[in-house]
């Protein structure tokens, strides 16, 4: 009997040591909460925003490993919660605005003399957001993701059109973020003074619903 009682009471220390090692489980909770991994459900028609994750930059450059472009220190998007199912699963969101302060907003490329502005166009966008942190944003039927960017150079002010089909990025619940890297635009308008391809890359946080972190769950 006390050797039964022994391996009961082994037993029952080992389940609850499991217990409080493991992080909390998803399931049940909404693919989006505050509060927390596994909180309270942010609710359909909720704001979500982010600005630029402090000490960083949103960057437009010319290539995936060089650092010849466009570099802003002040970005915020702002999103519209269509669906937040049960998790694992993928909440829907509407992106509703992506600006960035021109004045913020330098270039190295050779005869830019500065940045006039930077408009985010077609909006709004889809985003999709899966419960393993993938993050996918994808303009409307027949429309694409559009970035119009103005520059000053030596021979005036320039457009240049940049397109993309979609974009992926990466939420992380350590610092309640999202990152975009190396998402290739192509240049679709513009003089040769635009670059033919561009690479953004940034990342948002902390992303707040109402001023409360949200996570992915």
């Amino acid at each position: 009997m006390r050797t039964r009682s022994l391996l009961a009471l082994a037993g029952t220390a080992t389940a609850l040591t499991l217990a409080v090692a493991a992080p909390a489980s998803a399931d049940g909770s909404a693919v989006l909460t505050t509060g927390g991994a596994g909180g309270t459900a942010v609710a359909t028609g909720d704001t979500l925003t982010a600005p630029l994750a402090s000490g960083t930059s949103a960057t437009l450059y010319s290539s995936a490993t060089g650092t010849s472009g466009v570099t802003c220190k002040s970005s915020q998007f702002t999103a519209a919660v269509t669906g937040n199912p049960t998790a694992p699963g993928t909440a829907t969101e509407s992106v509703t605005g992506h600006t960035f302060d021109s004045s913020s907003c330098t270039s190295n490329v050779t005869g830019v003399l500065g940045v006039s502005g930077i408009t985010v166009d077609n909006l709004p966008y889809t985003a999709t957001v899966a419960s393993d942190g993938t993050l996918t944003v994808s303009a409307a039927s027949g429309s694409t993701i559009q970035t119009t960017v103005k520059l000053r150079t030596l021979l005036g002010s320039i457009t240049c059109v940049y397109q993309a089909p979609s974009l992926t990025g990466k939420a992380d619940n350590a610092d309640n973020s999202i990152s975009f890297t190396n998402q290739q635009f192509t240049k679709t308008s513009g003089s040769s003074l635009c670059f033919a391809s561009g690479y953004f890359t940034a990342k948002y946080a902390p992303v707040t619903d109402g001023g409360a972190p949200v996570y992915v769950n």
